[in-house]
């Protein structure tokens, strides 16, 4: 294990599981329709909504507690005139002038670069293309299969001079879905960005409570429920389909599409606690939301693998 102050040096797997209830995961950006597999009947969570999870929890609590999080990628609201890279680049040679000249050393100072890379379009020499170490799956599936439910709204204000009424709208909503998102943490791609086991574990802490917190309409109904971070012993290293180590089991004859809460299923941690005996696995770091998952998901020969997230021990 690196200093917490110095470049990463232990190549990871992350699982991030949640569940959300009569919300919408993540709604497609041209239709406003959530994410959806019609042939598996999952529901879909990309990685950019996961990234802007972490991105709009640390801007919110920079407006909070001045926190003073440097952030490269901001939504249009919260950059105000630096709507494109290039005029991100030029907010930050203003404020570092003492490195104004070199591009890379301007973006990482932005801890979503450090993690996630980043790209500017500046000219001549400001122009940097980082690969960031830490990525989740482009496309992140439910644990469970999902009706959807068409819902409709009516809005107060007219949507045309024309008519006498509020406007109508219909749109899906997932009535209960337990979310797996997928994640890597390389350390070879770590060493350009300069990303720090203090700037990981402040990502695991955000991510937990950025979900915890999603405070908007469509979002509001989600809670966190277990955080992984399997660490492999040598950064060569590799599990097949970590993605698939974690499964559940549905209670009293009930189907995935009638699921509600945790009540009504269990975890299946089998498959994880004979892929942690592995020597591949130096350790596995967690948080979960209840004292009975802790206890299932210590429930295997390789107890001692699992060790508290660091930002909670």
């Amino acid at each position: 294990m690196s200093e917490s102050n110095s470049t990463i040096d232990d190549k990871s797997e992350i699982l991030f599981i949640y569940d959300s209830i009569y919300s919408i995961p993540n709604g497609d950006p041209f239709t406003g329709e959530q994410r959806y597999d019609e042939e598996t009947k999952n529901v879909l969570v990309s990685d950019v909504r996961i990234k802007r999870f972490i991105r709009d929890f640390l801007l919110a609590e920079n407006e909070r507690t001045d926190a003073g999080h440097e952030i490269y990628v901001k939504s249009v609201d919260a950059e105000g005139e630096g709507s494109s890279s290039a005029k991100r680049v030029e907010q930050l040679q203003k404020k570092y002038e003492d490195i104004a000249t070199d591009g890379e050393a301007l973006l990482r100072k932005c801890i979503d670069v450090r993690l996630f890379g980043a790209v500017s379009t500046a000219k001549d020499d400001m122009s940097v293309n980082l690969t960031g170490p830490v990525q989740f799956a482009l496309l992140n599936p439910s644990l469970n299969r999902v009706n959807l439910r068409m819902h409709q709204n009516t809005s107060v204000f007219k949507s045309d001079v024309s008519n006498q009424r509020g406007a109508i709208g219909t749109t899906s909503v997932v009535p209960y879905s337990v979310m797996q998102v997928h994640g890597w943490v390389n350390p070879f791609s770590a060493s350009h960005t300069g990303l720090t086991d203090d700037d990981l574990s402040m990502m695991f802490e955000t991510l937990w409570d950025s979900v915890n917190n999603a405070n908007t309409r469509s979002k509001s109904n989600q809670s966190s429920l277990i955080l992984l971070n399997i660490v492999y012993s040598d950064p060569r290293e590799k599990l097949y389909r970590v993605d698939e180590y974690i499964n559940i089991e549905p209670k009293e004859g009930k189907q995935e599409e009638q699921l509600r809460g945790p009540a009504d299923y269990e975890f299946d941690f089998s498959r994880l606690h004979e892929a942690v005996e592995d020597d591949k696995v130096e350790e596995v770091q967690y948080h979960v939301a209840f004292d009975d998952l802790e206890e299932a998901l210590k429930g295997g020969s390789a107890a001692d693998t699992f060790t508290p997230m660091p930002w909670r021990s």
